[in-house]
């Protein structure tokens, strides 16, 4: 199953984005000096109130629009604050501009946001509704797509070029960069890159051991083992991840489920030891298009399904078999994204829609629309708003 390093990358030659850069929306350099993806779940009491916090990715300025939480899950606009930087696209993306999952991420009080215009990050102090910029500092690449956040640790994967990863420590709200922790990821893209050859998302495991990467043109995904002080291995582990493998997220300590776009389909993956990916039983097709972004939510897992703009659910049965809990949980009929979770709470991001709708999740794993807010930028010529977290 492992490959080499060489190898991943000679599956990506010629699969090179030639797009132009649109005005000053991009930089070619430089720039300014636990994820909570698991909480939450059915049968929760929904007893304290919370913000949602989505990213615009506006060219011209990206802003993070933040709406506050009440216990039913209903949400009222609250503010708009920006980040210091500009939004950005993937040539030819087709609904999900940044085509990545994690470019907005709340941990610990901070919120991080992606500025790929720019090649900056954002960091915000989260005051319940109210965001304080701390930094706007350089991503360590080319066109950020997707940060990893957990402990003092955070990475950020830059999908322009040959795509990298970069790591940095966090100390008191602010960013440093870590000696030793930018790794290229060996591609052969443009910038911006190709929306179907830029890579999807960065992870930590929960056991803060590797930092793992989905590409979607190679089919494979990275495992960069991480050293006692966040640096990162020279030669990552290399592992067959699918049929276009782009969102994942973490079952168990050792268990990573991953999105296979273009099987449509997930499949559940071990993490060995050594950061080798070994799948476990077979891809489970939910009969839906495009399933690109996953969100565990207690027991269950929902997957956004951009082409049939769906929910599906799935869960790990008692004997470590993936299964469908149901095709089609929630029908959002607006470009199914991005999606978060809060106090039980999923809330979905709409690209075409322009638009986030919020849903229970109900003990059986059953999705109940309660809130939809609209008046979010919609997708259009090759653009549009993409990241939501929550607190």
């Amino acid at each position: 199953m492992k490959r080499s390093v060489a190898l991943a990358a000679a599956l990506l030659v010629g699969l090179t984005s030639a797009g132009t850069l649109p005005g000053a929306a991009f930089a070619d350099g430089g720039g300014p000096a636990g994820n909570h993806d698991e909480r939450g779940g059915g049968g929760n009491h929904h007893d304290t109130e919370g913000a949602v916090f989505v990213q615009t990715n506006k060219a011209e300025g990206n802003t993070i629009k933040v709406y506050d939480r009440d216990e039913d899950g209903r949400l009222s606009k609250a503010g708009e604050y920006e980040t210091g930087g500009l939004g950005g696209f993937t040539i030819g993306a087709p609904l999900d501009a940044l085509a990545s999952q994690g470019s907005l991420v709340y941990h610990h009080g901070l919120l991080f946001a992606v500025n790929a215009g720019s090649n900056t990050v954002t960091v915000f102090r989260v005051d319940g509704t109210r965001l304080h910029k701390l930094q706007v500092i350089w991503s360590g690449g080319l066109l950020p797509v997707s940060i990893a956040a957990r402990g003092d640790l955070v990475y950020v994967l830059n999908a322009g070029g040959e795509g990298s990863v970069q790591g940095f420590e966090l100390h008191k709200g602010r960013l440093s960069r870590v000696e030793d922790a930018n790794r290229s990821l060996g591609l052969h893209n443009g910038n911006p890159p190709a929306f179907g050859t830029a890579p999807a998302q960065v992870k930590i495991d929960p056991d803060s051991e590797f930092v793992l990467v989905s590409t979607k043109g190679a089919n494979v995904m990275f495992s960069f083992e991480i050293g006692r002080d966040g640096e990162l291995a020279r030669n990552p582990v290399v592992s067959d991840a699918g049929n276009t493998p782009f969102g994942f997220t973490f079952d168990s300590e050792d268990s990573v489920l991953v999105t296979e776009s273009g099987a449509n389909a997930v499949s559940r993956f071990e993490l060995d030891d050594d950061g080798a990916l070994d799948q476990v039983g077979p891809s489970v097709p939910n009969g839906q298009q495009a399933p690109c972004w996953i969100q565990r939510v207690g027991d269950y897992f929902f997957v956004a399904n951009a082409g049939s703009s769906t929910i599906s659910s799935y869960r790990v049965d008692d004997d470590g078999k993936l299964q469908v809990v149901k095709e089609v949980a929630a029908d959002t009929g607006g470009g199914s994204i991005d999606m978060t979770t809060s106090d039980g709470f999923l809330y979905v991001q709409n690209a075409t829609a322009g638009n986030v709708q919020g849903y229970e999740v109900h003990d059986d794993g059953s999705l109940s629309l309660v809130t939809t807010v609209e008046g979010l930028p919609k997708f259009a010529d090759g653009i549009g708003m993409e990241g939501i977290a929550a607190s």
